[in-house]
């Protein structure tokens, strides 16, 4: 089925969309979570999680891209429980190690960031990743959307692991520079 009328189907509260974006879906998803948590119960429950929060959020939100809709959901609900995770047992991982990464160019602070500094962000992200040359620029998302392994990634690109290794070291010195020079 087509996303727009998936869409349709939450808006007309037909309780049908949560089935056709599942069987869409429900693969793409459950990737995204499990990359995070490392385990498919929880991943589950983050996909079901995300059916909910995307059966509330329609309407009135209509989202242009219903995939990256979905991803987004997906990995704020499994990041979220990760961090809960973490929280209690302190424990490490694919997405610790990920995060502890990008930590040193894009670290948080005690306050809240308003919604305004988040959408700024969030754009400088997507300027400069729209700068890098397509291998990069999949290679960098697929360790940072989808926190995926550093070798799980070489194998995907035919690539050695620290070929993989140096190209994302490489990828968040240039993002660091340019978060620097915009005062972040």
């Amino acid at each position: 089925m087509e996303d727009n009328r998936i869409v349709d189907l939450y808006w007309q509260r037909n309780e049908s969309a949560v089935s056709e974006t599942a069987e869409k879906y429900g693969k793409y998803l459950h990737s995204i979570s499990y990359q995070i948590l490392q385990n498919a119960e929880d991943a589950e429950e983050c996909v079901n999680d995300t059916y909910n929060d995307a059966w509330r959020s329609m309407p009135p939100h209509r989202p242009s891209i219903l995939s990256t809709f979905l991803g987004k959901i997906t990995r704020r609900i499994s990041i979220d429980l990760w961090r809960k995770y973490s929280a209690e047992k302190r424990g490490g991982g694919a997405a610790a190690l990920a995060l502890d990464e990008l930590e040193e160019c894009v670290s948080g602070t005690e306050d809240v960031m308003t919604e305004v500094e988040r959408f700024e962000l969030q754009k400088k992200l997507n300027d400069f990743l729209l700068t890098l040359p397509q291998t990069e620029r999949q290679v960098f998302m697929c360790r940072y959307w989808y926190m995926e392994p550093v070798s799980d990634i070489a194998k995907q690109f035919a690539f050695s692991e620290s070929k993989i290794k140096s190209m994302l070291y490489r990828t968040r010195n240039k993002l660091r520079a340019v978060l620097e020079k915009e005062g972040y």
